[in-house]
């Protein structure tokens, strides 16, 4: 079964245009830049906390590398023309290395990448970094009208996985550029020091509904090596659905009412709970159908 998942993405990479497997390399690269960071601090002992860690160097390059990688899969799974293809993911390309790239710098300089006015190279590099994140915004509205387009040419579950992921992701974004403008405020405020208090309130929720797009698209490409109905996958996927968004609900209500996951109440810890055992159990419904009751080689 690991040769045939192996050949699968093979043939992904073979029929993938110029500009999916340029993001598949960027993206590789993005998250090796991440994974250096994380190396750096390990011997460093530097600090995981504060708004000049290497930490956001490490998770920019980790997170980007792994949601680019993620797009250039999807967009092939999804109606766009070569140019709306190109255009998309290449934007979604340069943006991720521009803020990838601009974080990292900024974290080496010993100074915040976000909301930093200090001065004119500082100020640049914020409002460059507000704009990226507006742009990848932008990239990613057209992908979910497209995946909402999505006729007969994936499966059903595949279809329900794509405009799932597509629409949770957006609701990270929308995380996102939330907490750049509560910071941007701040930051210019009487006390600016409170921006990097102030802007992350919602991190948690931004960071459980970002790879959706990945999580549950992968569940539903899982299930096509399997000799199961498209009722069945579809079932599964639903039910992958349900875990992912009731985890994420409860991490969305959290992160607006100012409490940490992990020092949540007990209620609100077992509904996440139980949203990450059902996840948990669709995925292993689908490893254990690509194992037990493959397709016909």
């Amino acid at each position: 079964m690991s040769s045939r998942i192996l050949n699968s993405l093979k043939d992904t990479w073979r029929a993938g245009s110029r500009v999916e497997r340029v993001a598949f390399v960027v993206g590789a690269l993005l998250f090796a830049s991440g994974l250096t960071h994380v190396g750096v601090l390990l011997v460093t002992g530097g600090s995981w906390t504060g708004p000049t860690s290497l930490r956001k160097a490490a998770t920019f390059g980790l997170s980007f590398g792994l949601t680019l990688a993620t797009v250039a899969w999807v967009s092939h799974l999804i109606p766009l023309t070569g140019r709306s293809r190109t255009v998309l993911v290449g934007a979604f390309t340069v943006t991720s290395v521009v803020e990838t790239a601009l974080v990292s710098m900024q974290a080496w300089r010993g100074v915040p990448s976000h909301f930093n006015f200090r001065t004119g190279l500082d100020t640049g590099v914020s409002m460059t970094l507000a704009a990226g994140g507006f742009a990848i915004i932008a990239t990613i509205i057209g992908m979910t009208l497209a995946a909402f387009r999505a006729g007969r040419r994936q499966t059903p579950a595949m279809r329900l996985a794509l405009r799932f992921g597509f629409a949770t992701l957006l609701v990270a974004l929308a995380a996102g550029a939330a907490m750049i403008a509560t910071g941007s405020v701040a930051a210019r405020g009487p006390n600016p020091s409170i921006a990097y208090e102030t802007a992350g309130f919602l991190k948690p929720a931004h960071a459980v509904t970002m790879h959706a797009i990945l999580v549950i698209p992968a569940l539903a490409w899982l299930l096509t090596f399997t000799r199961w109905s498209e009722n069945q996958q579809t079932n599964i996927v639903r039910l992958g659905i349900v875990g992912y968004a009731t985890l994420s609900l409860v991490i969305i209500l959290e992160s607006v009412t100012h409490t940490s996951p992990l020092t949540a109440p007990p209620l609100a810890m077992a509904v996440s709970g139980l949203g990450l055992a059902i996840l948990a159990v669709a995925g292993g419904l689908g490893v254990y159908g690509a194992l037990r009751h493959p397709t016909p080689r």
